[in-house]
């Protein structure tokens, strides 16, 4: 029968033919097989990895080499020898490669094959390692943030100086500014004293010489003397009696300052956490769980009108704090509704029926500002005051200074005074708000 070597379809053995248990296919197991020929040079490129397609993953644990010095990704595809078609190159010089150990059931091919996917993985951590180590050398020492951190706090520091600057000479010309009123209001008042002892002077001797006149001389006397006593007395009537004068008092305007206005309302907005009283809410309007926001429906809900506290016309409610002393501030988102009205009043606003009376800036007892479609107003005791905006604001700011006699409203995005109104409150103030569209909403 033919050699085992020379069938196509038996595979390299460990230099025995056959396939029995020895090797031998069907002959003497006592008798050595012919040797077999070298298998044929190994496959390589793509050729090699189609037969081999699931990669080295599937190799079996012996056959996978093991390289001292720590391998290709410790010493590099240039430095470690990388095995192709030719032999194994390394250190600068080409070695052949040695002959892989014969292994049953595995081709020549097949070891090709992953001996080429170990060279190329080598040459990717070989690229990958190269690529770290320039990020960890050139680029991280580069991208070093010391620099842009010092640029950012010069940066604070010179605006800080420079808005430092800007109050200092806003505050020296505010103050000059009042002292100059000041002395104005008190040169007033000298001469206004100087012109009145002047005129009571001049009355007193007028009196006096009247009495003398009546005193001293006898009738036919005082018919002779009445020319003179007539053009002594037409004096006195060029004398005014007293009025009372504006220029007298000190004009608070002279402390009014867009500048100061705007730092003062960014400072001092949401120093105050409010709620909305639930008692107070109409029953056109919703409260949520959080009682920050009120929203508009045109249908009444089922409440309770006969609570006192509540608004059972108007789609108005109250804060439930009122404040009566101190300063105070407070945001309201305003973007989803085109009818609103924010501001304060007296607790003693009526709460019931159709009437200007329940009716907010109709009234004595209530300081809004109010939007209705495009039109903008400041609305206190019926008499509108129209504000004149660019654009509508999403949010507005409320401001009271109780002492001060003062309810602003404020444009936190553009950093401007939309209204200002100096009132002498009487009594403690409630926040109160109207809405007759959509929703508005405390800001936290």
């Amino acid at each position: 029968s033919p050699s085992a070597a020379t069938q196509p379809d038996v595979p390299p053995g460990n230099g025995r033919g056959g396939t029995g248990r020895n090797g031998a296919g069907g002959a003497d197991p006592s008798r050595p097989g012919p040797v077999a020929p070298p298998p044929p040079a190994p496959a390589a490129g793509a050729a090699a990895h189609a037969a081999w397609p699931d990669g080295e993953r599937n190799l079996p644990s012996s056959l996978r080499p093991e390289v001292s010095g720590g391998g290709c990704g410790g010493l590099g595809a240039s430095e470690w020898g990388c095995v192709r078609e030719g032999g194994l190159r390394g250190c600068g010089r080409d070695v052949p490669a040695l002959p892989a150990p014969p292994v049953p059931g595995l081709s020549a091919a097949l070891l090709s094959a992953f001996q080429n996917k170990l060279v190329d993985r080598c040459e990717r951590l070989q690229l990958q390692s190269a690529a770290i180590a320039k990020h960890v050398d050139e680029v991280l020492p580069a991208r070093s943030q010391g620099s842009a951190a010092n640029s950012a706090r010069e940066l604070v520091i010179q605006r800080l100086i420079l808005v430092g600057k800007v109050c200092e000479n806003e505050e020296q010309r505010l103050l000059e500014e009042v002292h100059a009123e000041e002395e104005r209001a008190q040169q007033s008042i000298l001469t206004q004293q100087a012109h009145w002892t002047e005129a009571l002077q001049k009355l007193s001797a007028l009196r006096t010489y009247l009495v003398d006149m009546i005193t001293n001389l006898d009738d036919q006397g005082l018919v002779n003397a009445e020319q003179e006593i007539f053009e002594r007395t037409e004096l006195a009537e060029g004398i005014l009696e007293p009025q009372e004068s504006a220029k007298l008092n000190f004009n608070q305007q002279c402390v009014q300052s867009p500048l100061l206005h705007r730092l003062w309302a960014s400072a001092v907005l949401c120093c105050m956490e409010i709620s909305i009283d639930e008692k107070t809410v109409s029953p056109h309007l919703s409260l949520s769980e959080d009682k920050k926001t009120l929203t508009f429906s045109p249908k009444k809900a089922k409440l309770d009108l006969d609570g006192p506290e509540r608004f059972d016309h108007w789609p108005n409610a109250l804060a439930a704090a009122a404040f009566h002393t101190g300063l105070h501030a407070w945001k309201v988102s305003v973007e989803k509704s085109c009818a609103y009205k924010l501001g304060v009043c007296y607790g003693s606003l009526p709460r019931k029926g159709p009437g200007n009376e329940a009716r907010l800036g109709f009234n004595a007892a209530s300081w809004v500002f109010s939007r209705y479609d495009k039109e903008f107003r400041f609305l206190h005791a019926g008499q509108p005051r129209p504000v004149e905006l660019l654009r509508a604001p999403t949010e507005i700011g409320v401001l009271v200074d109780f002492a001060g006699g003062e309810v602003l409203f404020y444009d936190p995005d553009s950093c401007t005074i939309l209204f200002s109104h100096r009132e002498a409150f009487a009594a403690p103030l409630y926040p109160v708000f109207a809405v007759a569209h959509q929703s508005i909403s405390l800001s936290q």
